[in-house]
């Protein structure tokens, strides 16, 4: 029988990750925003952690976390290992952290070894990937990507705070971004290790996973406009109620979302106006989510529910109005990365299974600078975005054992 003392690599991720998770905005619940204080401080947590495994170690501009060992090439193209440490409101906390202190693991096994890597490997502690506070789309790996938008900065959170001044007040800088831009030439492959997020991989009674590609998604702000009236004394007949037009239109987004093949479709937030019980909602705000592997049969569905919205909308005598704000393509994953995980997981006696990401990850904007992969690891009951979010210390010491033989392999 084995037990958690067998399995080293998997104790000190799971140390780590305790490390980082006292990190908070909000006591007795794991919230860490980007730029918020508790991001600050798990900067500062990384910082140390990558500075004690050897690595020479900064936080950069917008605020991510990096650390480079130089290998016994300097000059040659560099592998990058990384994920993120900002978080939902009231996360788990494995979430991103995961893959940052793997990163960091590797980086001490190989130095345990004494095995210098024939290239740099650097280590990168995203911290804008979750885009919970500000509306932006994975703002600090797509600086890297040299894909950052400088209208991010003018963006504001709910409390009226723009992206600039957090920064500022975070101790980044807003003029840096662009310089933040990495040189292709100069980066062999980006490799980022996440829970998976969903159930298959405890449905296949696997540890881990290895991810084919990353769905797209569209993000949309939508708005039905009708007409106040007193709850007592309009006619149903006669009243132009937004929110029951809305309630329509969620129906649509839900049978859009179910009726094809691998989307998914949601309306996650919604705002009603006044919001008195005695009111006809006057007013509706909601947001639309919407995500595929196939970005042809994202854009269809799309369609399809504006057009049906519409529709609904004009029946009802109301506006309706959408505005995407947040549009990334669906990504595949690099098969010559995918090869050396494969490998790894084979050397294990781990048959490799394949699977899409439903969620989008940093790998994302990477994809845009070198080749990219991913290695998902199963989580408990396939929960995430929850404090129930789990994973197993046996599974954290497979991926790492994994991990460590793909760099060996790649950075060879």
């Amino acid at each position: 029988m084995t037990n958690a003392t067998d399995f080293p690599l998997g104790r000190r991720v799971m140390a780590m990750i305790e490390d980082l998770a006292q990190h908070t905005d909000e006591p007795g619940r794991l919230t860490r925003l980007y730029l918020s204080d508790a991001h600050r401080r798990a900067a500062d947590a990384t910082l140390r952690l990558m500075q004690e495994a050897g690595l020479n170690a900064h936080i950069d501009a917008l605020g991510s976390v990096i650390g480079r060992v130089e290998g016994a090439n300097p000059g040659a193209p560099a592998l990058l290992i990384g994920s993120h440490i900002d978080s939902v409101v009231d996360a788990g906390r494995y979430d991103g952290n995961l893959g940052v202190v793997l990163g960091i693991v590797v980086v001490e096994a190989l130095k345990r070894q004494g095995i210098a890597p024939a290239c740099p490997i650097e280590i990168v502690a995203f911290g804008d990937e979750e885009n919970v506070r500000f509306p932006t789309n994975l703002s600090t790996s797509q600086a890297l990507a040299g894909r950052f938008n400088p209208a991010w900065l003018d963006g504001r959170d709910q409390d009226g705070i723009s992206f600039r001044d957090a920064l500022i007040r975070f101790g980044g800088d807003p003029g840096g971004a662009a310089a933040l831009a990495r040189d292709r030439a100069r980066y062999r492959g980006y490799l980022e290790v996440h829970i998976e997020q969903g159930p298959l991989l405890e449905a296949k009674d696997l540890p881990i996973g290895i991810v084919s590609a990353i769905n797209g998604i569209t993000r949309a702000r939508a708005s039905v406009i009708g007409e106040a009236g007193h709850a007592g004394t309009v006619p149903m007949n006669m009243r132009r109620d937004a929110l029951a037009a809305v309630a329509e239109m969620i129906g649509i987004v839900e049978r859009a979302g179910s009726t094809r093949t691998d989307t998914v479709a949601t309306v996650g937030v919604v705002q009603v106006q006044p919001g008195a019980i005695n009111v006809i909602p006057a007013r509706v705000d909601f947001t639309l989510d919407a995500r595929s592997p196939d970005d042809a049969v994202r854009l269809a569905m799309l369609q399809d529910i504006v057009t049906e919205c519409q529709a609904a909308a004009q029946r009802r005598n109301v506006s309706f109005t959408i505005e995407p704000f947040m549009e990334s393509p669906a990504t595949p994953m690099d098969k010559g990365l995918i090869g050396r995980l494969e490998e790894a997981v084979r050397c294990l006696g781990i048959e490799p299974l394949h699977l899409s990401s439903g969620a989008g990850h940093d790998a994302v904007a990477m994809a845009n600078l070198c080749p990219s992969a991913m290695l998902f690891v199963r989580c408990k009951d396939g929960i995430s975005h929850n404090p129930a979010e789990s994973i197993t210390t046996e599974d954290a010491d497979v991926a790492a054992r994994v991990l460590i033989d793909a760099v060996k392999r790649i950075a060879a």
